[in-house]
């Protein structure tokens, strides 16, 4: 059995199961982040059922029913009959502006922070005159008196106040509901009066005072769309089809200006029907939490392997240099240790900032670890040395998880080091000739 214990590739074998097996709570932990990143998403759904999900403006739009007569002809007998459809003429108007601010805060749900926000918001335009013609329609089956002037919204629970249109000279409260889902499947529509032998244009305007949370987000109706929007959220992330042409993100807040003409996007000013999906061109701005720990703890466990088999190899040599023999055990109880920081760090990063949690986390493992080496090897200077490599390695994770545009650079390039350094490290060491049990001294 003695021979077994100083056997080198025996050690060699013992190691490398070790640290297999520690793969195991490794990816219980990286399972332990997916289950509290869904609790959070939970509470953010609950938060955002009662206040108002994420918002997207999607309007403008007139909504014109026509009729459509088919001939059907019946297998059976042959007989003929004509069935009449309704269907709809949707147009686009020639310019939209939209203002407004966004006015967020933070709820809480137990132990997770949700963004949600007010908005006030107005939309003004114009449709310039319709040629009904063009649409190959006889304008006697065209329903000018059923025209809707359509606004689409996520979800209508957000809308704190009743909604007025100015159409022209007159003011048109909003209905609930749209008649059509061609275009946009929730929103609001309000009944106008469109004249086909009318040539002027209609300029609309209306304020909508709604609730939401996270994203609010905005549809180039527009042939020519013009959004403006500020807000004193200072973590925005302007995302969707479009970026802004101008920002300003400060201390104070944000402003962005997007202007989009409808030559951008991949459909036209009126179309029938479901000939064209609008939903794909949205653009807007996410409010984003300034920290946003579990993606950063997914990020940081990636790495848990490289501690341990970093940590499994200074300890071999530590074996094979100082003539010391670690046992298994010990190997274990230091592995577990390691896996333990990340535990540790998703907690603590629930209630502290993030950067606090990692480093409170990363101090309690260096001192238990640093504390356990002193105590089975004996050496204050071999003590020193795991806590000073260790201390190298999270300083290394840490500064990845900063840096995420260059994690990817820094990662390989702090691994090319580190082989390196073990590669120097043991270019002298004659494998072939490595005798453990020369002067051995047992530890444990």
């Amino acid at each position: 059995m003695n021979k077994l214990k100083y056997n080198l590739f025996f050690k060699i074998g013992t190691i490398v199961i070790i640290t297999l097996l520690l793969l195991i709570p490794t990816s219980m932990i990286t399972g332990l982040i997916h289950e509290r990143e869904s609790r959070q998403n939970e509470a953010i759904t609950e938060v955002s059922g009662k206040w108002g999900g994420h918002q997207t403006i999607s309007g403008p739009i007139l909504s014109i029913p026509y009729l459509k007569y088919i001939k059907e002809t019946n297998r059976r007998d042959s007989s003929e009959k004509i069935v009449t459809i309704k269907e709809y003429i949707h147009i686009l108007p020639t310019e939209l502006k939209i203002n407004g601010e966004v006015k967020p805060q933070k709820r809480n749900r137990g132990i997770f922070d949700i963004v949600v926000y007010n908005s006030d918001l107005n939309l003004s335009g114009t449709f310039q005159h319709i040629d009904f013609e063009s649409f190959d329609i006889p304008l006697k089956n065209i329903q000018f008196d059923k025209a809707e002037f359509v606004v689409g919204i996520n979800d209508l629970r957000g809308i704190d106040q009743q909604v007025n249109l100015n159409w022209n000279t007159q003011n048109i409260p909003f209905n609930p509901g749209i008649s059509s889902s061609d275009v946009v499947y929730s929103g609001i529509n309000a009944l106008v009066n469109i004249d086909s032998k009318d040539s002027t244009a209609y300029a609309f305007s209306l304020n909508l005072d709604f609730k939401g949370s996270q994203m609010l987000y905005f549809t180039p109706v527009g042939k020519i769309t013009d959004v403006n929007i500020s807000s004193r959220w200072q973590d925005p992330s302007f995302n969707g089809a479009y970026l802004p042409d101008k920002k300003e993100v400060s201390d104070t807040g944000f402003k962005a200006n997007w202007n989009i003409l409808h030559l951008n996007r991949n459909f036209p000013q009126f179309w029938t029907n479901t000939a064209y999906n609008i939903d794909n061109s949205s653009f807007g701005v996410d409010l984003l939490l300034p920290v946003d720990s579990y993606q950063k703890s997914y990020r940081s466990i990636q790495y848990a392997i490289l501690f341990v088999i970093f940590t499994f190899i200074v300890f071999f040599f530590i074996e094979v240099m100082n003539k010391v023999f670690i046992h298994p055990i010990q190997y274990i109880l230091v592995g577990v240790a390691l896996v333990v920081f990340y535990t540790l760090l998703l907690s603590l990063s629930e209630h502290l900032h993030y950067n606090f949690a990692f480093i409170v986390s990363a101090l309690s493992t260096l001192l238990l670890i640093g504390g356990y080496v002193k105590a089975i090897l004996k050496s204050q200077k071999l003590s020193l040395l795991i806590s000073g490599i260790l201390s190298i390695l999270y300083l290394f994770i840490f500064v990845i998880i900063q840096l995420q545009d260059y994690a990817l650079l820094i990662g390989s390039i702090g691994i090319f080091l580190i082989l390196a350094l073990v590669m120097y490290y043991s270019r002298q060491i004659d494998w072939y000739n490595l005798n453990m049990e020369e002067d051995k001294k047992e530890v444990g």
